[in-house]
């Protein structure tokens, strides 16, 4: 298997509205969609989508958004056999897409039923990946993951936009972790993204690589800082930028490219996804 991705799938309704919503304030629904998504969800099918091998780890919901995200998964070439499936709603996210600059306001909902525990990881599946890439959504499994994957020499790809205790110790944990640009400034209260990183970085830290959104991307390898701009395109959407920009990452790191190559293949592959509507929709 040539990743291995554990973390959140999600069934999206999505909302285009004409104008940032504002609070109080009223507007028409320009249109109504409900696809797939998910952040490893998304990752794992640009992934597939690019010609690797993959699989997922994760709870569904036994009730018809469940089964479609499954069958989703499942027809883009996803290995959904060690995933489950739970007697709760899928997890769910209504986001908000306002049509003058594409940018969305996401609201979700997740059942405590689905959660995920460390036994619930299949023996052997992280250590025969390539790559191992995981979110914070199941806190126990994903530390243990890492651990596994870690003892096996794989490489551990993150997902992950927060500074709780788990999302800290997967970055640590991790040999290339990807997060959003406020998560290492937090982590370190550096005020300069570089300063950060070099900061931030232990000995197993192969990568650290940032997600800047509108501006690019940005890492630091061995010594050296990296970035590189976004590609500038006609946003219509930018849910699930980010996981696919892991997505391409993944592949490009795989494929053997170097570090200005993978930032720019992933920011292109990114920028692409913004020109259509939801997260796993292209």
């Amino acid at each position: 298997m040539d990743v291995v991705g554990i973390g959140e799938n999600s069934f999206d309704v999505v909302i285009r509205i004409p104008a940032p919503p504002v609070a109080g304030g009223k507007q028409p629904i320009l249109s109504r969609q409900t696809l797939p998504g998910g952040q490893v969800a998304t990752t794992l099918c640009t992934c597939a989508a690019l010609g690797l091998r993959t699989a997922y780890v994760g709870a569904f919901g036994e009730d018809e958004a469940g089964r479609q995200v499954r069958q989703t998964l499942a027809e883009r070439g996803v290995d959904v056999s060690a995933s489950v499936m739970r007697q709760a709603p899928n997890r769910s996210a209504m986001i908000l897409v306002d049509e003058q600059t594409g940018g969305r306001t996401v609201f979700h909902q997740h059942d405590a039923a689905l959660q995920l525990e460390s036994e619930d990881l299949p023996a052997g599946l992280v250590e025969g990946a390539r790559v191992v890439h995981l979110d914070a959504t199941y806190p126990g499994l994903a530390v243990l993951a890492v651990r596994r994957a870690r003892a096996a020499g794989r490489i551990v790809t993150t997902d992950v936009d927060g500074g709780d205790e788990i999302s800290r110790a997967l970055i640590l944990g991790a040999t290339h972790p990807v997060m959003a640009e406020h998560v290492p400034l937090a982590m370190t209260g550096e005020p300069d993204l570089e300063t950060a990183l070099r900061a931030l970085r232990l000995p197993h830290h192969v990568m650290l690589c940032v997600t800047l959104g509108e501006r690019g991307s940005a890492m630091l390898a061995g010594d050296t800082f990296y970035t590189s701009p976004a590609v500038h395109v006609a946003v219509v959407d930018t849910t699930g930028a980010g996981d696919v920009f892991r997505g391409a990452f993944i592949h490009a790191l795989l494929r053997g490219d170097a570090p200005e190559e993978i930032l720019r293949v992933a920011n292109a592959t990114a920028a692409m996804s913004c020109t259509r509507d939801g997260a796993i929709n292209h």
